[in-house]
């Protein structure tokens, strides 16, 4: 497909909200309407090459879904085992750095590792700068896996955090897009 697919996976709306605000930045002729994980099955994932997929953070690092992260609606765990090789996908996680110091955004490189071993691949890392936490599974060699967002506490920065990665990725994105047309 000539667009950049986006999906998110929510329990509050805050994730979702921030993927309309991607996309409504990227514009309909980049971006397809974000839509939520729990609304879709696989097929319709796979007909983009390149994606944008958002996640809360629930439980202590795993993929959020009914079990150990005890979200109430289905969510990520609950979507699939597809393979996603020749996929481009850059991924955002929300979380809370002051409330969840100790795991912050940690549900993401959970749900990064599973499309890894699915054969994504992936792009959009982030600079850890300015957020204060004392442990996260997302940050890899010293940044993070894909862009961090902290409504809760820094919702401030989320407009200038999402421009700026945005700028990042979607070069990053369209040439995957270009392969395919």
């Amino acid at each position: 497909m000539s667009k950049i697919g986006m999906f998110f996976g929510t329990e509050t709306g805050t994730t979702r909200l921030v993927a309309k605000k991607m996309q409504k930045k990227l514009g309909d002729e980049i971006c397809d309407k974000p839509i939520n994980v729990n609304r879709i099955t696989p097929a319709d994932m796979m007909k983009y090459d390149a994606l944008i997929l958002g996640t809360p953070s629930y439980g202590i690092g795993e993929i959020p879904g009914h079990g150990a992260s005890g979200c109430f609606e289905p969510n990520w765990a609950e979507f699939f085992d597809p393979d996603f090789t020749g996929k481009r996908i850059a991924f955002f996680g929300l979380g809370a750095q002051e409330r969840y110091a100790d795991r912050f955004c940690s549900s993401l490189f959970a749900l990064v590792e599973k499309f890894k071993a699915w054969g994504a691949e992936i792009v959009g890392d982030w600079p850890i700068d300015g957020y204060t936490y004392e442990q996260s599974a997302a940050e890899v060699d010293g940044r993070f896996i894909g862009l961090i967002i902290d409504q809760r506490t820094q919702g401030m920065c989320t407009d200038e955090r999402i421009d700026a990665w945005l700028a990042q990725v979607v070069p990053l994105l369209s040439e995957k897009l270009t392969e395919t047309v």
